[in-house]
């Protein structure tokens, strides 16, 4: 019973049951990545913004001082629980 079964097999090869050990069935040389001079074209396309101003990020003491008041001290108490970066009200 095994003989349909390892002719099937040999069969479902194909071509590269032809050929040699240690052969490799033959490659197709092509392009990969495509060419360099539409290199930078999204970048180039996006319209530049100007950076916001931002407020100085605390450092050291009145880092920890910060952060101490708003886990600790600011807490409001009762309801639900709320995350670092939630804008609920």
């Amino acid at each position: 019973w095994l003989k349909p079964f390892v002719a099937s097999l040999s069969s479902a090869r194909g071509c590269h049951s032809r050929l040699s050990s240690g052969q490799q069935p033959p490659r197709t040389m092509g392009k990969v990545h495509g060419s360099l001079a539409r290199a930078g074209k999204v970048k180039n396309q996006t319209p530049k913004v100007a950076k916001a101003e931002k407020k100085k990020v605390l450092t050291g003491r009145a880092k920890k001082r910060f952060v101490y008041n708003r886990r600790f001290v600011s807490v409001v108490k009762g309801g639900p629980k709320r995350g670092p970066n939630s804008n609920m009200k």
